[in-house]
């Protein structure tokens, strides 16, 4: 602290006298004019030293104040948005499903729908190919869940490998589609680290829910759901008002 306030003084100093030296310069040439009055001098030297001085300065100050907006808006980012994906971390992502499903007025139940997405095999990408390939499975993911959504959806990265979706207003049938659209397009996709195809999968357990339900329940109905679809491949299970559902990449289970 006390190292960037000496800085600041010798800056403050220093820019204070330049602008002197730099005024007395510009009066000591504009006495030297015999085609102006005493008058004529005044006037130049009241407006021309302060365009020479106070302009760069003007300008500096405009430059920092946009290099400090910019830093500002790179900190919102990062403290927001997972880099990887461009999705809300798991903090901001659960904040603003429950300020969705609680803080906006509705008439009726509150119907909707949760996602969990989960690239199961992540980890032994990373392990076999390198993290760069593993930076490109999470990418991939990413750019279907995107186009499998809705504008109003949101999207969060939950960990490592595990993506939340929210669908407010969706039925048990838009989920099953959205979750089908994510699974059969991460299949459809052209992954092949070192050649090898296939190796990318995703897992998909969600909760349909016609009443209101906050982030914890939804996140862990459907991580529940999730671990069975990475058992069994297929469930769906009804309990009060919430159905649980579950679908895991791979052929159509009947």
């Amino acid at each position: 602290m006390t190292r960037a306030w000496t800085q600041i003084t010798w800056v403050t100093v220093l820019g204070t006298v330049a602008c002197v030296v730099v005024s007395l310069i510009l009066n000591y040439l504009l006495l030297f004019n015999e085609t102006l009055t005493s008058f004529g001098q005044m006037v130049v030297s009241a407006n021309l030293v302060p365009v020479v001085i106070g302009g760069p300065l003007s300008f500096l100050l405009a430059l920092r104040q946009q290099e400090i907006k910019r830093i500002r808006r790179e900190l919102t980012r990062s403290a927001t948005y997972d880099p990887t994906t461009a999705f809300y971390n798991g903090t901001v992502f659960s904040s603003v499903v429950d300020r969705r499903v609680f803080s906006e007025p509705t008439e009726g139940p509150r119907r909707g729908a949760f996602l969990v997405i989960n690239a199961a095999n992540l980890r032994s990408i990373n392990m076999r190919y390198g993290l760069r390939w593993g930076e490109e499975a999470l990418r991939l993911v990413a750019s279907v869940i995107r186009t499998s959504v809705r504008t109003e959806d949101v999207v969060g990265r939950l960990g490592a490998s595990e993506f939340g979706i929210f669908l407010p207003g969706a039925t048990e049938k838009n989920a099953r589609e959205v979750g089908e659209r994510i699974r059969a397009g991460i299949s459809a996709n052209y992954f092949a680290p070192a050649g090898e195809k296939g190796v990318l999968s995703v897992s998909v357990g969600g909760v349909f829910f016609e009443d209101e339900l906050g982030f914890e329940g939804m996140f862990r109905a459907a991580e529940y759901q999730l671990s069975n679809a990475e058992v069994s491949g297929f469930m769906m299970i009804s309990q009060a008002s919430n159905d649980f559902l579950t679908r895991r990449d791979g052929p159509p289970v009947h």
